[in-house]
C-alpha cells in the first residue's frame, strides 16, 4: 500500500539523482534512506556506512554472498 507524502523539492531532486545512479525508483530511494536512517537510530553505536552496507547485503540475499575465508589460519 502506498500513501502520498509531501516532501521538499530539494529532497525530491536529491532522491531523483541518487535513484538514477543506484537504479531505484524515486520512492524506492526515499524508502531506502528511511530504512538506513531508522536502522542507524536503532543502532547508534554502528557506523552509518556499515548500516547501509548491511541493508544492501540483506536485500541481495544469500545467493550473492561470498563465504568467509580467514586470511590466516593458526596451527
Amino acid at each position: 500500500m502506498s500513501n502520498p507524502v509531501r516532501i521538499a523539492d530539494d529532497l525530491y531532486e536529491q532522491a531523483r539523482a541518487h535513484a538514477q545512479a543506484e537504479r531505484r525508483s524515486i520512492s524506492g530511494q526515499i524508502e531506502f534512506w528511511a530504512l538506513v536512517g531508522k536502522a542507524a537510530l536503532d543502532n547508534p553505536d554502528l557506523p552509518i556506512d556499515f548500516v547501509r552496507d548491511l541493508l544492501i547485503a540483506r536485500a541481495e540475499g544469500p545467493t550473492l554472498a561470498t563465504p568467509f575465508a580467514p586470511e590466516s589460519k593458526t596451527k
